[in-house]
């Protein structure tokens, strides 16, 4: 529970901008959207893999993954387990991440929804262009009672550690009252320690409704969550490096900084209110972000960019003593469903509708 905050309050982050529709003042290397990739299927993540910084590698909702090599989009997919996925609505291949040693080891892994509507993690061998299916281990497998609210995000910490967000199961406003239910791994982001042999299962935070994309400040180790509403809020929430006690993000107890009440807030570990929220003039569905360390845009150094899917706008966000300063970017990708990261911080976005775009500095004169 945190320092000061009764049963039923949450410590919230001060931001105050009216759904955060503040445009962006002038500042040095105005953003642009510039297209890298056309014509995939529904991509659903962008990642980078080690070793290939020219390279991405894009996950496509109904079970394939395609290489963009400076532009191109290469004929013969990464990896195409479609015969496996069950795709549609919020089902789909979800998530793709290659841990730190990949290069020396080929192994990946992907998040995704099987036929049956049932989530599955799986780890894979890959060896130059081509993944091998035949190397396949599920590793975490879990029954999905609704089709909605599968969570997506696989990912790694700096320690080499993978974690996983998962959603409530699903249906509306959580029927089943997983969201603070510690028993069940709904509703949580969870982590493995994949070196291990015979490393258990360990719930990092709780109390969110469908954790879409979370990821690293590569500079401080903090996590940065966008965690989906139900018909009130989107919000963003952040894990701080180093919290030694087990963040609760409060759904469905909360949606973002709404009290429902009927719904008990359970009181193990800290309860944690979202640094920003935005209602539905913003849009419906929020896709989380990075803080961009990268130095292409230096008007956007430290700031945390996320978006939404339903409007394509995209914010820009950073926390400082006094609370949240929220920034309306002068940007839009209709269908946002993802970010990615280069190896350098610069920043990528993707579109369901088969766009895969860079953020750059505007040529100079524009804006």
């Amino acid at each position: 529970m945190a320092a000061g905050c009764a049963v039923g309050e949450r410590a919230d982050g001060g931001e105050r901008p009216s759904d955060g529709e503040e445009r962006a003042a002038g500042s040095d290397a105005r953003p642009e959207l510039v297209e890298v990739a056309d014509g995939l299927d529904g991509p659903t993540d962008v990642q980078f893999r080690p070793g290939q910084p020219e390279r991405l590698y894009v996950a496509e909702q109904p079970g394939t993954i395609h290489i963009v090599d400076r532009g191109r989009v290469l004929e013969e997919p990464f990896l195409d387990i479609s015969d496996q996925v069950g795709s549609g609505g919020e089902r789909g291949l979800l998530g793709l991440a290659f841990p730190p040693d990949h290069a020396r080891t080929g192994i990946f892994y992907v998040h995704y929804t099987n036929k049956a509507g049932d989530t599955r993690l799986v780890r894979l061998r890959a060896e130059d262009d081509r993944a091998d299916r035949r190397s396949a281990q599920t590793i975490f497998a879990l029954d999905q009672p609704y089709p909605n609210h599968n969570g997506g995000q696989v990912t790694f910490d700096p320690e080499g550690r993978l974690l996983l967000g998962l959603g409530d199961g699903g249906s509306a406003f959580d029927p089943d009252r997983r969201g603070q239910d510690l028993r069940t791994p709904f509703a949580k982001i969870r982590r493995l320690d994949v070196r291990r042999p015979g490393a258990r299962w360990e719930t990092l935070a709780y109390g969110l409704r469908n954790p879409w994309r979370f990821s690293f400040d590569r500079e401080t180790g903090d996590v940065w969550i966008g965690d989906v509403g139900q018909d009130r809020q989107e919000e963003i929430d952040v894990l701080p490096a180093g919290e030694r006690q087990l963040p609760n993000f409060g759904w469905s107890a909360f949606e973002g900084r709404v009290r429902y009440r009927g719904h008990d807030i359970n009181p193990r570990g800290k309860l944690l209110g979202p640094v920003a929220v935005y209602g539905r003039r913003g849009g419906c569905s929020v896709t989380g972000g990075f803080v961009y360390r990268g130095r292409a845009l230096p008007g956007l150094r430290g700031r945390y960019l996320y978006g939404d899917l339903c409007t394509g706008k995209i914010w820009s966000l950073r926390r400082h003593a006094g609370g949240t300063d929220v920034r309306r970017e002068p940007i839009d990708l209709e269908m946002l469903t993802t970010f990615g990261e280069d190896p350098r911080g610069e920043l990528y976005a993707a579109s369901l509708d088969g766009r895969v775009v860079a953020l750059r500095p505007a040529a100079r004169g524009e804006g």
